[in-house]
């Protein structure tokens, strides 16, 4: 089954179970809203890859563990377009959760998606119980304190902060979660997959700065200029859209780098240099070079 199959499926029965009867049905709605459709889905998408280069061998759990990065991914996009944060009326080219809901209802949605995605991986490890005691460590810590991505949207609220701790935690703490987990799921140990996790999700984060500034926000589905808007840690503010695009490559060198001998290891390397030009496209590099060559 092709990985993206595997995960709407697994997102589909998580979010059904939200939908029983006697669930407030507004809730409910909301719940859905803020998981389909998707984004890129690129957390899950690592996690199932890593997986199978460690073997697969309960894809029941993979898919769950999967499931579940997506839906704690959804659920902070969830609490981050609320008003007492972003205040963005758009996410994923549709109404954020608080537009089309209400905030009471984004608040206890993103609250729910929570729950719902440990509920997930819970009813996903009946075949491999002894291996979910580590599965919900690295998720635990992937959305907590003190490095989770809570921590990272907590930064926001301090009155000084390390760009690279802001962008560990907000980010790179769920993408480091993926690839760890998707290696538990297949009963191999996760911290040889760390370093991956880590290097992408930095990337990642980096990218988000540079389409902030560059990205059409129609294509991006969500408002741009936001950082400069909020005053929020930059890598664009801080080292320039050059900086922060050679910075962006950088990184994405270092996690195809860091992916570990394995089978598959080929396809994993080909997904990550897709998803840095998918991010960043080559042409912004060179359209960003040639301004900064006509400024001068």
């Amino acid at each position: 089954m092709e990985t993206l199959t595997r995960i709407e499926q697994a997102l589909q029965a998580a979010v059904a179970l939200c939908e029983a009867p006697g669930s407030p049905p507004r809730l409910a709605a909301a719940m859905r809203h803020a998981v389909f459709p998707g984004g890129a889905r690129i957390r899950p998408q690592l996690c199932v890859a890593v997986a199978r280069a460690c073997g697969d061998d309960d894809p029941g759990l993979t898919d769950a563990a999967a499931a579940a990065i997506e839906l704690l991914h959804c659920a902070s996009l969830v609490h981050d377009d609320l008003p007492c944060f972003d205040d963005a009326p758009l996410r994923r080219g549709q109404p954020s959760v608080h537009a089309a809901f209400g905030e009471r209802l984004a608040v206890l949605s993103g609250d729910g998606l929570i729950v719902l995605a440990f509920q997930a991986l819970g009813m996903g490890g009946t075949r491999s119980p002894l291996r979910l005691p580590r599965l919900l460590g690295t998720l635990a810590r992937g959305v907590g304190a003190p490095h989770g991505i809570t921590a990272g949207q907590a930064w926001e609220c301090e009155p000084r902060v390390a760009l690279s701790d802001y962008q560990r935690a907000k980010t790179g703490a769920l993408f480091s979660a993926a690839t760890m987990a998707g290696a538990e799921a297949a009963g191999s140990h996760g911290d040889i997959w760390r370093a991956l996790g880590e290097w992408l999700g930095e990337a990642y984060q980096v990218a988000d700065d540079i389409r902030d500034v560059m990205a059409d926000p129609v294509l991006l589905g969500k408002p741009t200029g936001r950082d400069v808007a909020l005053g929020r840690p930059s890598s664009a503010a801080e080292h320039g859209l050059a900086g922060a695009i050679a910075h962006f490559d950088r990184l994405v060198a270092c996690a195809i780098e860091a992916v570990p001998p394995c089978r598959g290891a080929s396809q994993l390397r080909a997904l990550v240099h897709a998803e840095g030009e998918r991010l960043v496209p080559r042409a912004w590099g060179e359209r960003v070079r040639k301004l900064a060559t006509a400024a001068s």
